[in-house]
Order: structure tokens, then C-alpha cells, then sequence
């Protein structure tokens, strides 16, 4: 369970600050997509789809250095959503993605705080 739980965790992206963005239609889509996965339950699929889709409108407004992480956290965000609330199936994604989704979640954390005054990570 502790697995699922860094899983909802990484997923969901607690927010502590936000103040102004200042990098244009991203940084709006990126507080859509923060407000979107707020105290997400990853076991609920229409929850994490909503999220998803909120992540693939972040994803076309982003800066081109991360539009990769962010392919990656749609990726993760699909899978999440076919497991339809499964907690193996959860677990099972947590283990063979949590690395590579941490990494992207790292460089849109720091992107988002550096560009939109967003911070992902205290939340």
C-alpha cells in the first residue's frame, strides 16, 4: 500500500504556494491541471481522467524543454486510468514507472516554480 500511496502522491502533486504566473497560457493550464489532481484518488478511473485530460491541455501549452515529462505523466496518467482502481494493477504501474515518472515530475516541479510561481512540491 505504501506504493500506491507515492503513487497517488507523485500523481496528484500537492500544491502549497501559488501566486502569479508569468509565463502565459501554460501557467494557467498548469493551475487547472494542479487544481484538477488535488487530493486525487488514483483508484478512482473517472477522477484520474479528468486529470488526464487535464494534463494533455498542459502538455500542448508547455515550454518545449519539458513537453517530454509531460508525455511521460500522460503516459503514467493512462495507465493509471485503464487500471480502473486495481490496486495490483496500481502497484504494478508504481513499481516499473514510479522511477521515470519521478524524474519528469522533478523537472515540471522546478520548471513550474521557476517560471509560474508554482510550488508542486510543498504541499
Amino acid at each position: 500500500m505504501r506504493k500506491l500511496a507515492a503513487l497517488a502522491a507523485v500523481v496528484t502533486m500537492s500544491v502549497g504556494a501559488l501566486t502569479a504566473c508569468s509565463g502565459g497560457d501554460y501557467c494557467a493550464d498548469l493551475k487547472g491541471y494542479v487544481d484538477s489532481a488535488k487530493d486525487l484518488d488514483i483508484k478512482d478511473a473517472d477522477a484520474v481522467g479528468k486529470m488526464l485530460d487535464q494534463a494533455k491541455s498542459v502538455s500542448k501549452s508547455a515550454p518545449d524543454d519539458i513537453k517530454d515529462d509531460w508525455k511521460v505523466v500522460i503516459d503514467y496518467a493512462e495507465k493509471a486510468k485503464d487500471a480502473k482502481g486495481d490496486t495490483n494493477k496500481l502497484m504494478e504501474l508504481a513499481k516499473s514507472d514510479g522511477e521515470k515518472i519521478q524524474k519528469s515530475m522533478d523537472a515540471i516541479s522546478k520548471q513550474a516554480k521557476d517560471t509560474c510561481k508554482i510550488d508542486l512540491e510543498n504541499g
